[in-house]
This record gives C-alpha cells, sequence and structure tokens, in this order.
C-alpha cells in the first residue's frame, strides 16, 4: 500500500511540473490561440470542419510580416493533436522579391493525416516556394480542400502587405 501511495504522489509531482514547465510566455500564446481560434471561426464557420477532421494543426496567433523588397515573418504558436495541445511551435521567413508594408495575421495550418502531422513535429516540413495560404472571407473555407496534406488560412489582423505566400516558411516543434 505504501508503494502504490508513493507512486500515486510521484506520478502527481510529475503532472504538476509538466504544467508548469509551460513558461509565462507559453502561457500567453496558449491564451492568443484560443482567442485566435474564436477569431478565426467567427470570420469563416466553414473551418469547424478542419478544426474537427484533422489530425492535429498548429495555430500562430500573432504572426508579424513586414518588407521592403526584403521581407520576413515570425511568430509562436500552438500544436493540436487530437484537438489536444501538444506543443509549443515557431515561424521564421526571410523572402526577397516584389513586396511592400507590414501585416499582423492569425495563421492555421491543418494536417490532413498523421503522417503529415508527424513530418511537421520530425521538422521533415516545409512549404513549396510558390505555396500561399488561403485569405479568409466569409464562406472561402467551405469550399477549401487539404493539398499535399495541409491545407493554410491567414486572417489579417492588422496593416496591409502585398504578400500572401507562407512558401518558404520554416518551423520550429517543442513538445510538452
Amino acid at each position: 500500500m505504501k508503494v502504490l501511495k508513493s507512486l500515486v504522489l510521484v506520478g502527481m509531482l510529475l503532472m504538476m511540473t509538466g504544467v508548469n514547465a509551460q513558461t509565462k510566455k507559453d502561457r500567453k500564446i496558449m491564451n492568443d490561440a484560443k482567442k485566435a481560434q474564436k477569431t478565426l471561426l467567427s470570420a469563416d464557420s466553414g473551418l469547424e470542419r478542419f478544426f474537427e477532421n484533422s489530425a492535429g494543426y498548429v495555430l500562430f496567433p500573432n504572426v508579424g510580416k513586414g518588407g521592403f523588397i526584403i521581407g520576413g515573418a515570425s511568430g509562436n504558436g500552438v500544436v493540436y493533436e487530437a484537438g489536444e495541445r501538444v506543443g509549443m511551435a515557431g515561424l521564421k521567413k526571410l523572402n526577397v522579391g516584389l513586396q511592400a508594408g507590414g501585416q499582423a495575421i492569425i495563421e492555421v495550418i491543418f494536417f490532413e493525416t498523421e503522417v503529415d502531422l508527424q513530418r511537421f513535429k520530425e521538422g521533415k516540413f516545409q512549404f513549396a516556394a510558390e505555396t500561399s495560404a488561403v485569405a479568409l472571407k466569409s464562406g472561402i473555407a467551405f469550399n477549401a480542400k487539404y493539398k499535399e496534406g495541409v491545407a493554410v488560412f491567414a486572417l489579417p489582423k492588422a496593416g496591409l502587405m502585398a504578400d500572401a505566400s507562407v512558401g518558404g516558411q520554416k518551423f520550429s516543434y517543442r513538445p510538452f
């Protein structure tokens, strides 16, 4: 009986340590991601089927993009598998070409299968250079489809940028 109590106590301590291992910054990003998901669904309820049926997704609630000829983007997000948070993600992009302005967006990447999600988690995921996100407008997600195992949506929050490409983005993943 003493051994059982000890095992239960150790298990509880490990669970509490895992919860506390998330930094204050991670918790803020997770809260922002919850709000961003609601914002995305308000903008286009057709996304509901992606949130419910995808193997997983990564939600970047605050991606900053900007540039004039040379541009870049960066953001932090939350990775979900079967609707549950499993880790944190980072996004970086540097590009050269015709572009001007700055913009803050919400970006969400849905993974069609477990294999697609696993590629992301293993760092083997990258968009082709010409890949673009679907800019959300009411009703557009109803007809959207996966392409090569992923579907990407972006919702501008502020600013104006003459570039909707997501090609060349690099990602990082850190499990909980």
